[in-house]
């Protein structure tokens, strides 16, 4: 078996952003980057597969970007892929989700993966649209927003989670495309032995010119910060003043009283 895990670089949300100087996304001088938190469920879950299989299945990890998105794959490898792939591209956040999924299945087109392992949706765009066009990209079964995995004899059992908590199973055979939710499993956490084998494993870097023949479909023509309320209030003291005074302010401010 054949197992690719395509993986993004996103700042941590703990981050202070800016809107960078042309208005169409953040500035990113400055920010803390880590692992997008959904496909880190996924690397956890194409490599508990590897062990289910005995070890024998062969785990590439995927992740497009500039140099700094090494760290990311280390940390892939780290939890047990076999070898990463860079896509270098200092300018992929400016490609649009259709031009990442062109990119992945270009990629992966040659190389019979039979399960492809994506994150439901990154972190920072949230369009939750590059596991389902690369899966139809490539002509491969497809289950998203997964909460439950399993395998036997060539065929992926899903569990998904569906609106106001609803949850579905179907079963997929391969090739097959999944995309991973919160609540599929918990990430394992790189040992320092995992970390130093890391450092020995392949990396292969592959221009992104190479790969990309699309032009995007969309664009973002403006990024900007949500305009802020007023403040709220808090009321302290006797609990008798404070119900007179939340009444006052009712009748002031809303119409809920009148």
């Amino acid at each position: 078996m054949n197992i690719l895990v395509c993986i993004k670089q996103v700042p941590d949300m703990e981050s202070r952003f800016k809107v960078n100087g042309t208005g169409d996304w953040y500035d990113e001088a400055d920010l803390a980057y880590r692992m997008n938190e959904y496909d880190e469920y996924a690397v956890e879950q194409a490599v508990q597969l590897k062990e289910q299989l005995g070890n024998q299945p062969e785990i590439t990890v995927l992740s497009i970007g500039a140099d700094r998105v090494g760290e990311a794959l280390k940390k892939a490898l780290a939890m047990g892929c076999d070898k990463a792939v860079q896509v270098q591209d200092n300018d992929s956040a400016r490609k649009d989700p259709w031009q990442i999924a062109n990119i992945i299945a270009a990629y992966a087109g040659d190389k019979n993966f039979d399960v492809i392992f994506t994150g439901m949706q990154s972190q920072d765009r949230g369009s939750a649209q590059v596991g389902v066009t690369v899966a139809e990209l490539l002509g491969h079964n497809c289950a998203s927003t997964l909460v439950g995995f399993e395998y036997a004899d060539g065929v992926v059992t899903a569990k998904r989670e569906l609106e106001g908590g609803v949850k579905s199973v179907v079963k997929v055979p391969v090739p097959a495309l999944v995309t991973c939710q919160l609540g599929l499993n918990v990430p394992r956490y790189p040992t320092l032995p995992n970390i130093m084998k890391a450092k020995k494993k392949e990396l292969q870097l592959v221009p992104v010119a190479s790969l990309l023949k699309e032009e995007a479909a969309t664009g973002t023509e403006k990024l900007y910060p949500p305009v802020k309320s007023g403040g709220g209030i808090v009321l302290e003291g006797d609990l008798g003043d404070i119900a007179d005074r939340l009444l006052g302010i009712l009748k002031e401010k809303t119409t809920v009283m009148k």
